[in-house]
């Protein structure tokens, strides 16, 4: 059996089967009281075991753990108190992302892929205006044509309103309105930095999932610091479209003795907030399938109750450190928090989870058969890399290393796509005014060169690429 040391008491140490990896986990607790850390241990701990991890780094103290750590008497005392008979401080195997490129290789995936779903979710849109939003990725897949960035959407969009009454009997009502609130939460979105992240090379999710010459899992941390003040909606629709992307392309693995991929997902409850009920069903669809890919998502918030009932119920692994009662309402969330873990005789889980320390959690696994074990309070084993940041010539340095160096760092607008038609439409209303002058009358427009005048990619300048969508972009919920 392959396994992960979380930590121990006095009576017995607490040991995670990586096989239960992929039925995915929880970790809970107030500020300060060592969920980065319980991360840090759990990354570790799957890296070792040759699994592939992705992290968002929400305070930017999880870079350390591409550094080996330094010994000292707590962690002496703390490995000789667990019966840690292998600790050994050493460095992980680390890539490093950013979504705006400044702390890590940059992140893109194109409007297309993203698809009208999580777009609608992001942009904050009524029904109406998601509405038109899918009828603008309707219309595209109509004529073949792909939407990369935020300019095609913007022209895409423009198109539509200019052409509506054309357009009304096959796509419905587009009105000027619709399009206008939708242009305009294009505009906040793209002040965001929004415009960073879509566009090409696009990234492979493949890049996620590699292991090194030693047959560690690499762990991918994406530098979230920026992005969570910034575009908190962002930061979860990327999350999201993640999810999607991994579980449209990934092969079904059965029953392993350890995940393919395992996701650490802090800041969880920001894929919740004000999410339509459609895009909840979807999470909660995706976490219940993705597992059979061999994928396993841990989420990190400050309550359990932060994650919906149906997402919550499917989280195997359940790491909560202490609560704080200073009201009435913070005790009815210790309540209900103490509710989700199987009892133990020994404890009085609601007590102890406002009692426990900094590095302390209640704890619970999954046994061989799936079941949950009985809560227990144990202390948290040390990590063995860093905890804490890398200094900032220490991060480029890794970045530097990087097997990722130059595949994504150069952004890629190529001359075949936006300007290309520009110019094409260009020659066509030169043409179009020759003939004016050589014929008495013209010929009305086909739907077709209009569009071709005014906005869109070529499908040409696109040779072998496909309109894809995954399970959170599709138009009608179909797979690629």
């Amino acid at each position: 059996m392959q396994e992960i040391l979380i930590g121990a008491n006095e009576n017995r140490q607490v040991i995670m089967d990586a096989a239960m990896g992929n039925r995915h986990g929880m970790i809970s607790g107030a500020t300060g009281t060592g969920k980065t850390v319980t991360l840090q241990i759990l990354a570790e701990g799957f890296s070792r075991l040759g699994v592939p991890v992705f992290m968002a780094d929400i305070k930017g103290d999880l870079s350390g753990m591409a550094k080996a750590g330094q010994m000292h008497e707590k962690i002496t005392e703390r490995v000789q108190k667990i019966r840690i008979n292998n600790f050994q401080l050493r460095a992980n195997p680390t890539v490093f992302w950013d979504i705006f490129a400044r702390n890590g290789h940059p992140v893109r995936t194109t409007i297309s892929e993203m698809g009208p779903l999580l777009l609608s979710h992001l942009l904050e849109l009524n029904d109406t205006q998601s509405g038109v939003l899918y009828s603008c990725f309707k219309l595209a897949d109509d004529q073949g044509l792909l939407l990369l960035d935020l300019k095609d959407l913007r022209a895409m969009l423009n198109w539509m309103a200019e052409n509506s009454k054309d357009l009304k009997s096959e796509y419905g009502n587009i009105s000027s309105a619709s399009v206008g609130a939708i242009q305009r939460r294009l505009l906040v979105l793209d002040e965001q930095g929004a415009s960073e992240f879509f566009g090409e090379p696009a990234i492979k999710t493949d890049d996620f999932q590699r292991t090194d010459f030693s047959g560690n899992g690499v762990i991918s941390i994406l530098d979230a610091t920026e992005l969570t003040s910034k575009s908190p909606r962002l930061y979860a629709a990327f999350l999201l479209w993640l999810l999607s992307d991994l579980f449209e392309t990934l092969p079904e693995v059965g029953d392993a003795d350890r995940p393919k991929l395992v996701l650490f997902f802090d800041e969880a409850h920001l894929l919740f907030d004000r999410a339509p009920r459609v895009l909840v069903d979807k999470i909660e669809q995706i976490t219940r399938l993705i597992r059979s890919k061999g994928v396993g998502i841990y989420f990190i918030s400050q309550s359990p109750l932060d994650i919906p009932g149906d997402v919550l119920g499917q989280l195997g692994l359940k790491i909560q450190h202490a609560l704080r009662a200073y009201t009435p309402k913070d005790r009815k969330v210790i309540k209900a928090v103490a509710e989700t873990f199987r009892s133990n005789p020994a404890l009085d889980t609601e007590q102890v989870i406002k009692e426990l320390k900094t590095g302390e959690a209640l704890v619970s696994v999954l046994n061989g058969d799936g079941s949950p074990t009985p809560v227990e309070r144990i202390l948290m084993r040390p990590p063995e890399s860093q905890i804490g940041a890398l200094s900032e010539a220490e991060r480029i340095e890794s970045i530097g290393r990087s097997p990722y160096k130059n595949r994504y760092d150069q952004d890629v607008d190529r001359e075949s796509a936006y300007e290309m038609l520009k110019q094409k439409a260009e020659q066509m209303a030169l043409a179009t005014e020759q003939q004016e002058k050589s014929k008495s009358s013209r010929s009305r427009q086909s739907a077709g060169e209009a569009m071709l005048k005014s906005v869109a990619r070529s499908v040409g300048s696109q040779l072998g690429r496909q309109i894809v969508r995954g399970i959170m972009g599709s138009l009608f919920g179909g797979r690629r």
